[in-house]
């Protein structure tokens, strides 16, 4: 997988760092972007589009920090057509930017909670991972690639989190992998979304601590999506939104 290209979206922590880390264990060219870079910064929790990149050449890859605005399209526009420029096509968009845990976050009635989760689950979240595979689409269709959107599923739950637009982000995310999927499966690309569990990510940390019984590292995802890349059947996923767990079991590879 040296020759392997892929971006990952809101990587500089969290789920999509440790995505992009794992990539690195295989030689990957990665696209390491987020808002969140040395120079501007937007949160206190650790963590920029150059650490990551830098932690991604350290396990044998290629990190590439690009700083993004997901919610800028001619930015997200300016990283493809670079991916384009230097690499004529794309083998692997992981879609993960999200801004869930901007606000506090806490379920209840849906008039009690703020109406700006609409804007960071909706827009910095559905929304990007479309613009995202919009943009990615052409590049994909070059090396008949493979598209993961993450998002978390919890199929018993009548609402999920107890969060009316939790529960919409990320019911709204499974049914656009399987659009996309719709789509793109003529052209011999695959998309699907991918759900991890209790991960401690640095936000989570901040606000739970690291002591979570049954929670997984963020690699533990990066180890799925690389199962999944390596798999010459993974168009058998095609539309799918399948848990870290369950993957865990299918391939058989464990958290770090």
């Amino acid at each position: 997988m040296t020759g392997t290209v892929a971006v990952v979206t809101g990587a500089a922590r969290g789920v999509g760092r440790g995505i992009a880390l794992v990539l690195g264990e295989t030689g990957a060219t990665v696209y390491v972007t987020d808002r969140e870079s040395r120079d501007r910064r937007h949160s206190d929790l650790p963590g920029t589009v150059e650490d990551t990149a830098e932690q991604v050449d350290e396990r044998g890859g290629r990190g590439v920090p690009v700083r993004v605005d997901h919610a800028d399209d001619q930015a997200v526009e300016a990283l493809f057509q670079r991916v384009r420029a230097a690499h004529g096509g794309l083998d692997l968009l992981v879609a993960n930017a999200f801004d869930g845990n901007a606000l506090p976050f806490h379920g209840g009635p849906f008039w009690t909670l703020p109406l700006d989760h609409w804007h960071n689950m909706m827009h910095l979240g559905v929304r990007s991972h479309l613009v995202s595979a919009w943009h990615a689409a052409p590049l994909l269709i070059e090396r008949r690639g493979l598209a993961v959107l993450t998002g978390y599923a919890d199929p018993p739950a009548e609402v999920i989190a107890g969060h009316v637009f939790y529960d919409l982000a990320m019911t709204s995310i499974a049914r656009l992998a399987r659009t996309l999927a719709h789509d793109l499966r003529p052209h011999g690309v695959t998309a699907l979304a991918l759900s991890p569990g209790l991960t401690r990510t640095e936000a989570i940390v901040a606000v739970l601590g690291d002591d979570l019984p049954g929670s997984d590292s963020v690699e533990f995802p990066g180890r799925a999506v690389r199962a999944l890349l390596e798999d010459p059947d993974v168009a058998r996923h095609s539309g799918r939104t399948l848990t870290v767990a369950a993957l865990a079991q299918e391939y058989g590879f464990s958290d770090a």
